[in-house]
């Protein structure tokens, strides 16, 4: 993992965020991804377990599904993902799994997070994608948007 950013990558982490403050509304953790190719915005999501009832509802996988639609391919490998929280195992292998180029994340996730934190799916050898990954992007944001969902909960 590296901590390297590029100048539209904060542009995107805020569209991300946007997308993640929409979640509380149906009660869902405030997670939210854009997925970017060629420098324009082809999917965005943010989870809706509860609002679905669907614990695969992960705002990465429902953005994933979208990205797979609007580029005519499951396969991913000219996009960009930015995403608020570290994604967890599901989403990571998911990840790997479409091919995806590049994965910027914001807030680490020390119990779950499957980018280096916990687990390290997206850097496995044994697995046949890994793409590159910038973390900590936002993180005080992204992690002061997830505290004040959880804290009247706690």
């Amino acid at each position: 993992m590296s901590e390297r950013f590029f100048p539209r990558d904060d542009y995107f982490m805020r569209l991300a965020l946007r997308e993640a403050e929409l979640a509380p509304a149906h009660e869902d953790v405030p997670i939210g991804i854009v997925i970017v190719r060629g420098g324009e915005v082809v999917a965005a999501a943010h989870n809706e377990r509860e609002l679905r009832g669907d614990p695969t509802a992960h705002a990465e996988i429902i953005a994933l599904r979208e990205a797979a639609r609007v580029i005519g391919s499951w396969r991913l490998p000219d996009t960009v993902t930015y995403v608020t929280l570290e994604p967890c195992a599901m989403c990571a292998g998911a990840l790997v799994l479409a091919r995806v180029a590049r994965v910027v994340y914001g807030a680490p996730d020390p119990k779950a997070g499957a980018c280096g934190s916990v687990l390290d799916v997206l850097s496995e050898p044994r697995l046949n994608h890994r793409p590159e990954v910038a973390g900590g992007l936002l993180a005080v944001e992204c992690g002061d948007l997830l505290s004040a969902f959880f804290a009247p909960r706690r």
